[in-house]
């Protein structure tokens, strides 16, 4: 089963797009993220086209990763998808980075313990 999240893409909540975990990895796969906000931290339509222009530069690239192909239909270049939209997805993204590193923990803990 895949795990679901919903963000919200616009300021009336009228607007929402589903995303997977799969979606997620491809995010983090890609470092969709990195580099992408100003020092300001403000998520605007300019941000938006960034996102997007490295995208299309990626799938150029690798045109056959279907997760890839999947992101960018179903979210990315979603018609619901806006500057509202991204951002929550970024936040989305922190919160799923934090769980994966949450579930790390007791393992790396387990690792020290056994040196």
């Amino acid at each position: 089963m895949t795990n679901m999240n919903k963000i919200i893409c616009n300021m009336k909540a009228s607007r929402t797009l589903e995303i997977t975990e799969k979606q997620l990895r491809t995010i983090e796969k890609y470092s969709l993220f990195s580099d992408l906000l100003d020092s300001n931290g403000i998520v605007d339509e300019s941000v938006l086209e960034k996102l997007r222009l490295n995208v299309r530069s990626l799938l150029e690239s690798n045109s056959s990763d279907a997760d890839l192909l999947d992101l960018c239909q179903n979210v990315l270049f979603h018609d619901n998808m806006k500057c509202f939209g991204l951002h929550q997805l970024i936040l989305l993204f922190i919160d799923w980075e934090k769980e994966q590193l949450d579930a790390l923990k007791p393992t790396l803990k387990a690792d020290i313990k056994e040196e």
